[in-house]
């Protein structure tokens, strides 16, 4: 197992994420094989686990709980997080701190992260009523938390003005980050601003949730062709090791067989040459089928509706590879009158757009895209109801 000096701990750098259990016919967690995985993963030096009040209905605290009990506290590293950014009448965060406590059977955690700081919470966790940042960095003081950061879906432009706010009140953020969304949501951007500042970074949806463990049958040949014992998804892990701020990479195992071929590719250090990379950044730009917009914002000068034509394009290049709660979040905190339905197709964008994109009709597909796809804030009420 390869391992990382991480806030001054020894830490796998594969960690377990604890979002996707596997589940038995009725969609509770499937215990016995959650379990053996963790056994697995504490025989073969998996030393993080990453857990969440949300995760699986907030059986997943009490699921990891469970599984990690039967070995000295010292020999793991747990992660959990407060749900700030989940919609609420109002905020607990002494009362949920204390029950995920008891819920993972410990007394103290040894990484906390105040849950996806982005454009529509970060209110939340800078509103004095709560007291969510101070009332955590106490428990950190009083050593029940040993290491306190964040994590976030947030745009560039947006974490800068978290990272200042949050200042030397956190030791480390967790970012999605993969070879798709290296130029698709910015993580290439997050990830040298957060190496800048000194500030280590966890990598979450490391597999873009299992997409970038099945490329189709002509790229799987292409990089079997390569690598022929090894499997797909270990690309994107290893594509990931080349970047030495990544501190942990967290991988959504579901059963055993996740686990075993996981902790195969971080065994040993097995770097992608050049030209591989080369590679699955070109496979990367093919799934991408992008809207071909540069960003030069000359259609912005001239939007009677005053939209951030550009973002908005961004984010139905993104929506087009997979629709995801990050398309909804990033929406959905948007003013009504900055979104795409706010476009009156008056065609001066087109007009003057030298890639001549159809702009009025990328904001209708877009449109459509975020309506068919999981809203936000419906699963915030729905989780509401757990705080």
């Amino acid at each position: 197992m390869i391992y990382n000096d991480f806030c001054g701990e020894n830490i796998s750098r594969l960690g377990f994420g604890l979002m996707r259990l596997p589940l038995k016919e009725d969609k509770s967690i499937d215990q016995e094989q959650v379990q053996a995985m963790v056994d697995y993963a504490m025989a073969n030096g998996v030393n993080y686990f990453d857990t969440a009040w949300p995760y699986h209905g907030g059986k997943s605290e009490l699921s990891i709980g469970e599984a990690l009990a039967k070995y000295p506290r010292e020999s793991w590293f747990l992660a959990n997080k407060f749900p700030g950014h989940q919609t609420a009448p109002s905020y607990d965060p002494a009362g949920i701190f204390e029950k995920q406590l008891a819920k993972c059977k410990v007394d103290y955690f040894d990484f906390y992260l105040l849950h996806n700081i982005n454009e529509g919470c970060f209110d939340v966790y800078k509103d004095e009523r709560w007291g969510i940042v101070d009332y955590f960095v106490e428990q950190t003081r009083q050593g029940r938390i040993r290491h306190l950061g964040f994590s976030t879906h947030a745009r560039a432009e947006n974490l800068e003005e978290i990272l200042d706010y949050l200042g030397d009140s956190i030791e480390f953020c967790q970012i999605q980050m993969n070879y798709l969304d290296w130029t698709l949501q910015e993580a290439k951007e997050k990830y040298e601003m957060l190496t800048q500042r000194g500030i280590p970074t966890i990598i979450m949806e490391s597999v873009r949730g299992g997409k970038l463990a099945d490329l189709g049958g002509e790229n799987n040949a292409r990089l079997k062709a390569l690598r022929p014992d090894e499997s797909i998804t270990s690309w994107a892990l290893r594509w990931l090791q080349q970047y030495d701020n990544c501190k942990v990479i967290l991988s959504g195992m579901s059963n055993l067989e996740h686990m075993k071929d996981n902790v195969a590719t971080f065994s040993g250090d097995k770097a992608l040459t050049a030209e591989e990379n080369e590679l699955l950044l070109s496979i990367a730009d093919e799934m991408k089928d992008s809207v071909p917009c540069t960003g030069c914002r000359y259609c912005v000068e001239g939007c009677p509706m005053g939209l951030d034509i550009p973002m908005l394009i961004k984010t139905y290049n993104d929506a087009k590879v997979q629709t995801s709660f990050t398309t909804a979040i990033h929406m959905e905190a948007l003013p009504e009158d900055k979104r795409a339905t706010a476009c009156i197709g008056c065609g001066s964008c087109t007009q003057i757009c030298p890639q001549k994109i159809d702009v009025p009709d990328v904001m209708s597909k877009l449109t459509d895209v975020i309506a068919s796809g999981p809203s936000w804030a419906a699963v915030c009420e729905e989780r509401a109801k757990q705080l």
